[in-house]
């Protein structure tokens, strides 16, 4: 009975530790509502600097229902002869790897310009979203859902590499209260995201102390998904040194730099 007790135990911990780190390797804010008219979505066209490519490594700790839970995630970035790629993934301890993310495509006059975005979640089949650039459309595997394909549009996992691109090619601009908006795809759907930048802080890492620039992203006021948080560091080409997601109860996922390789 005592075995079959702790067995019980272990089986709803790891459960909710793969719950808990799901989200870390792509930056997904829970559910995507769709905007008023998707059609609409504005194209932006700033000044870009995409960073060197690098491989960097994340400490992962998270408080999810009164559990501590630790992992770690890798990226790999990289920006060569007009291409880039972006491969993440998360494990988590006892579980090993619960998910991979990957984003590829061209570099454009917008910056990075996705073909193909795939996710492949904890025993689930994976997930592609394509970029179709001879119909201008975006499709999915996992919906029916479309969108037209302007130019400047994003997936989950290559938004954070975006995000560096401009702020590298207007750092000047990245001012405390300016707001930045990109159209972002998921799995499934696709909605603007607007990012926020809050001011620059002090980070700890384990490579010491660093200058960050703070950038915010809230859900929409009547959407109770996951807000982000993400400090990006200037004096490291701007690559993230910490991500940390935050549910409406207070749990958090929080990621953080530990170690960066410039390729």
């Amino acid at each position: 009975m005592h075995s079959q007790t702790v067995n019980t135990s272990s089986q709803r911990f790891l459960s909710r530790l793969v719950c808990a780190l799901l989200l870390s390797a792509t930056a997904a804010i829970g559910p995507l509502a769709l905007a008023a008219d998707p059609a609409e979505h504005p194209v932006l066209k700033r000044k870009v600097s995409l960073p060197p490519s690098a491989d960097l490594h994340y400490n992962i700790e998270a408080k999810q229902s009164g559990l501590q839970v630790t992992g770690e995630s890798t990226v790999k970035w990289s920006n060569a002869n007009g291409k880039y790629s972006v491969n993440a993934e998360t494990r988590a301890m006892l579980v090993g790897k619960i998910l991979e993310a990957t984003s590829e495509g061209d570099i454009d006059a917008f910056g990075l310009a996705p073909a193909r975005f795939v996710e492949k979640r904890f025993r689930r089949e994976a997930s592609t979203t394509t970029f179709n650039r001879e119909t201008h459309a975006i499709n999915f595997t996992q919906s029916t859902e479309t969108y037209p394909l302007k130019g400047g549009e994003q997936d989950r996992t290559s938004i954070i590499w975006q995000l560096i691109s401009v702020a590298r090619g207007a750092p000047d601009k990245f001012t405390n209260g300016s707001e930045w908006q990109f159209f972002v795809a998921g799995p499934r759907d696709a909605e603007q995201w607007s990012f926020k930048v809050v001011g620059r802080e002090k980070i700890k890492t384990k490579q010491g102390e660093v200058n960050a620039v703070h950038i915010f992203r809230a859900p929409p006021p009547d959407d109770k998904s996951q807000k982000l948080d993400i400090w990006l560091a200037p004096s490291s080409d701007w690559y993230p040194v910490r991500l940390r997601f935050t549910d409406p109860d207070g749990d958090f996922i929080e990621q953080t730099l530990d170690n960066v390789s410039k390729k």
